[in-house]
């Protein structure tokens, strides 16, 4: 379902993504004055492997998970897109089709802009190119640090990393205590461990273990994360 406008919060998410901050005003200006409001329920499919690309596109609220299903019919989750970031351009460039499905995790909005306004774009602003590499650059080093991670560190340093990225993005600071954040982004377990490529049992497992040491909480909706410089310390002992 289309919106004509962006609410209060879900402008201030897309004006303080990190990469959108560091445009000029000007090409910021000719961005927001091209796109156009997008919402999706929870699950909605927003983009599927194979299609062409139409559209460069922004998360403002919610989420979207990122995922492929594998040649035994298993989901294989890769990351969950959040509020402030951009994607989508990387099948502009190459001219392929899209290589992954996307699906609203919970309500979701998105800021979209059309592939002819983005090519406008682009040879109105030289400055887009460069800012685009800076994007696919760090793009490059997160998956090398993943790959990385994957292959050198056990799932318990994995999943502090994890939850601390998590939370991050998506804390919120807790009614009872605001020294505890709770991940504001619900994942069900099983959803966590297919981040990490793990069964959720193994996940399950490591997950009682940070509770029992208080440095995280398990609730009904969600986790709890009571103290950060604990799972920063489970994260960097086993590098």
């Amino acid at each position: 379902m289309d919106e004509p406008i962006l609410t209060m919060e879900e402008r201030e998410a897309i004006n303080n993504g990190r990469w959108f901050q560091s445009l000029s005003p000007s090409l910021r200006h000719d961005i927001l004055r091209c796109a156009y409001v997008k919402r999706f329920k929870d699950g909605d499919l927003i983009v599927a492997r194979g299609e062409p690309p139409t559209e460069w596109t922004a998360v403002a609220k919610g989420a979207v998970r990122v995922s492929s299903t594998s040649l035994s019919g298993k989901l294989i989750t890769l990351t969950y897109v959040e509020p402030g970031v951009w994607f989508g351009d990387v099948a502009f460039f190459d001219g392929d089709r899209r290589t992954h499905d996307a699906y609203a995790h919970g309500p979701t909005t998105l800021l979209c802009v059309a592939r002819n306004d983005f090519q406008k774009i682009l040879n109105a602003h030289v400055e887009l190119y460069e800012a685009l590499m800076r994007l696919q650059a760090r793009r490059i080093r997160t998956l090398f640090g993943l790959v990385e991670d994957l292959n050198t560190l056990p799932l318990r340093a994995r999943l502090a990393k994890q939850l601390l990225h998590l939370v991050r993005s998506y804390g919120v600071p807790c009614l009872s205590d605001g020294n505890e954040m709770r991940i504001g982004l619900q994942l069900a377990q099983e959803e966590l461990a297919q981040l990490l490529g793990a069964s959720r049992q193994r996940v399950n497992q490591e997950l009682k273990s940070m509770e029992r040491e208080e440095a995280i909480r398990i609730e009904q909706g969600g986790l709890v994360v009571r103290n950060r410089d604990m799972l920063m310390r489970i994260a960097e002992a086993e590098n």
